[in-house]
């Protein structure tokens, strides 16, 4: 398959995105039908929903719409589902790209006493079987340690116990506490989203690229090449400019524990999806086919083990 493994989608008709408030390109529902064209211009073959806000009912909405695969959208609107509009997007129902979603990353309450319950419950329910992980807006959390506390720790425990992943969606004060988390945790798989949002519109920080290398020397963590171009916004960014950045990844990660995410519909801030999968091609162009294959869907079935979930 050739997976894009960083994508979102939300209806404002149903939930309020309160972190696009200041972002006008975002201020509207986003379905998958307005994604497909895209998929299909650059021979997409399946995606990874991403959670977008710390709610517990977007999960499960997330997950039916996985369960669909792309038949049910006619009958999850007549049963009245509050995914409607995620199935149909705002260009109307495309079977084709709602078929395509062939795993979750949700979220759940880490410091709940009774996470392991809560993930059982998710899994139980409609498209459970496309759970593939969890993640939280770190990057939001006052206390760069949030990671270390104890009931964090423990729902990570949890995650863990499920054989789900954990993606960490951080900024680069808080990968310390990343390092330090890993490394406690070697029995959980863990996703490092945007490189952590580095400053992109300056040169790449020793800092940066010593807190990247530390990580890549735990083989639980691998890294998204994803959201470069959503860091960098508007057109004035370009290919070399973001290399650095990119490279850094490519060299500590190396094509076994890298993979492609567009971050749509976010990358609209930065040119948008054509922009950023050009981007990311004319990157990996160093690398021979096999490994931009893996990037581009190898590691994103490997670690999130897509092909079970997909049928």
């Amino acid at each position: 398959m050739r997976v894009d493994g960083h994508v979102h989608v939300w209806d404002l008709a149903v939930r309020e995105q309160p972190w696009t408030a200041s972002l006008p390109a975002l201020r509207r529902s986003f379905g998958l039908a307005d994604l497909g064209p895209s998929l299909d211009a650059h021979g997409i073959d399946a995606v990874v929903l991403v959670q977008t806000v710390c709610v517990p009912e977007e999960t499960p909405e997330l997950l039916s719409l996985a369960a669909t695969h792309g038949e049910a959208g006619t009958a999850a609107h007549d049963e009245g589902r509050t995914v409607r509009l995620l199935l149909e997007g705002r260009a109307g129902s495309r079977p084709s790209a709602t078929g395509r979603v062939a795993g979750v990353v949700g979220w759940v309450d880490l410091c709940a006493a009774d996470v392991g319950a809560r993930l059982r419950s998710l899994r139980a329910g409609a498209g459970g079987a496309a759970l593939v992980g969890i993640r939280h807006q770190v990057q939001e959390e006052d206390d760069p340690r949030w990671l270390c506390r104890p009931d964090v720790r423990r729902g990570l425990g949890a995650v863990a116990e499920a054989g789900l992943v954990y993606e960490l969606l951080v900024r680069p004060p808080q990968l310390a506490s990343v390092i330090e988390t890993v490394a406690a945790l070697p029995e959980l798989r863990f996703v490092l989203d945007h490189g952590a949002k580095p400053d992109v519109s300056a040169p790449v920080s020793d800092e940066w690229r010593r807190a990247i290398r530390a990580l890549a020397r735990h083989d639980n963590l691998v890294a998204k090449l994803s959201g470069l171009t959503s860091e960098a916004g508007g057109t004035d960014w370009t290919v070399e400019s973001l290399r650095p950045f990119a490279r850094t990844l490519m060299e500590e990660f190396g094509p076994e524990r890298l993979m492609f995410g567009s971050d749509w519909p976010v990358c609209r801030l930065g040119g948008g999806y054509d922009a950023t999968i050009a981007a990311t091609e004319a990157w990996l162009a160093e690398w021979g086919p096999d490994e931009r294959s893996l990037v581009f869907g190898g590691v994103a079935e490997r670690v999130y083990g897509l092909g079970a979930t997909r049928r």
